[in-house]
């Protein structure tokens, strides 16, 4: 898959359905009701990607066909059980070794950033992917504005844990609350995402309302929804699946179609409204762009 940047990119009222996308002044307003999201200026920036040779996956698969176990583990258990998820108030707590730890309503956590649109691909293990226009801020301009310590190699996340709101929880199925994390590298590189839209509206409870992790070169389930908690640690943090299941599940989560899951093959993938399977890109299709952070590490051992 291949990523253009400049003057070759596509507008995306060329590749995206009229009738999927909502007006730009309409989307700010919704982020700011739905999501107390202040988003000011222009939504689309210079550094916008596009997957332009992928068809864009339906709203309609995005929304019914989701994997969230906060909101119960068959596929479409989140969209009926996120249904009436609540996302005001939100806060995100900042901790660990970073100049400004504290607490911040989400609008606040997210000032003075606008989101803008890349249409990224989520890639899950168990070989199906979707083609999504996100519009979300990156990453690194979140953490260099929190000013993390020369002490901070990783970043770690935490998705809310309340049962009441969030039914799934309620079982033992996992180790709550959901936990994920990524290299200080990792986290900085332009292609990671904080999302808080798809298709130009808010981000719904089954996608991981109201701002979500995207990591396009790792398998979806490194993208953690509905963050709570940042934390800047010396040390690997926990990730949850490699915590339930370490033969299964590595911390780097890396696409790498040459290590099999030990229960199906990771070879070949489907997406979402498609009959046929297609051959699995190395990094998701993005290893011009990322191969380069792991140059020199066993990517069979790391998986």
């Amino acid at each position: 898959m291949l990523i253009k940047r400049g003057s070759d990119i596509i507008p995306s009222s060329e590749i995206t359905p009229e009738s999927e996308y909502m007006n730009r002044r309409k989307f700010i307003g919704r982020l700011s009701a739905g999501a107390a999201i202040a988003a000011g200026g222009t939504l689309l920036g210079e550094t916008r990607l596009s997957a332009q040779q992928d068809e864009l996956t339906p709203l309609s698969a995005i929304t019914t066909h989701n994997n969230f176990y906060e909101f119960g583990v068959e596929k479409t258990d989140p969209a009926r059980n996120a249904r009436n998820f609540r996302v005001r108030p939100w806060t995100v707590r900042v901790d660990g070794h970073v100049a400004k730890p504290t607490t911040y309503a989400l609008e606040d956590f997210l000032k003075p950033h606008s989101p803008q649109e890349r249409v990224y691909r989520l890639r899950c293990v168990e070989a199906w992917s979707m083609v999504i226009p996100w519009q979300g801020i990156p990453l690194r301009d979140v953490i260099t504005r929190l000013q993390p310590t020369s002490q901070a190699r990783y970043v770690a996340f935490e998705t809310l844990e309340d049962p009441t709101r969030m039914p799934g929880q309620r079982s033992k199925v996992l180790d709550w609350p959901y936990r994920e994390g990524l290299r200080m590298d990792e986290a900085m590189h332009p292609l990671t995402l904080l999302a808080v839209g798809i298709y130009n509206q808010a981000l719904l409870g089954q996608n991981g309302a109201p701002i979500r992790l995207v990591v396009p070169w790792k398998y979806g389930f490194k993208s953690i929804k509905s963050i709570v908690r940042i934390s800047f640690t010396d040390r690997e943090p926990a990730s949850t699946w490699k915590m339930m299941a370490p033969s299964e599940y590595g911390f780097y989560a890396n696409v790498n179609p040459e290590v099999d899951h030990p229960r199906w093959s990771q070879a070949r993938e489907r997406r979402i409204g498609e009959l046929r399977r297609r051959p699995t890109l190395m990094f998701n299709g993005y290893a011009d762009q990322v191969a380069s952070l792991y140059r020199g590490m066993d990517l069979r051992r790391n998986y």
